[in-house]
């Protein structure tokens, strides 16, 4: 199996598994957040804050992801 081929099956699995963390983790970070803001509601924007900034650095390593496998497509043959 020559490297191309190994790529072009890397490549989509990895960004799969990439979006499922990603997803995985949106999920748990604003459910905890939401609870946090149930038991504490005073502390609802500090909490809120944070949690968008949160979201942020995870969506920002899904991006991240996103362009190595836009990349390294360029690297296989014929696309």
């Amino acid at each position: 199996m020559s490297y191309e081929v190994a790529l072009a099956f890397a490549l989509p699995i990895g960004l799969a598994i990439a979006a499922l963390a990603s997803a995985t983790a949106l999920g748990r970070a604003v459910s905890s957040a939401m609870e946090a803001m149930a038991r504490q509601p005073e502390a609802a924007a500090k909490i809120q804050t944070a949690m968008v900034i949160g979201c942020a650095f995870i969506e920002a390593l899904t991006i991240y992801a996103l362009l190595t496998v836009l990349i390294l497509q360029g690297r296989i043959p014929g696309h």
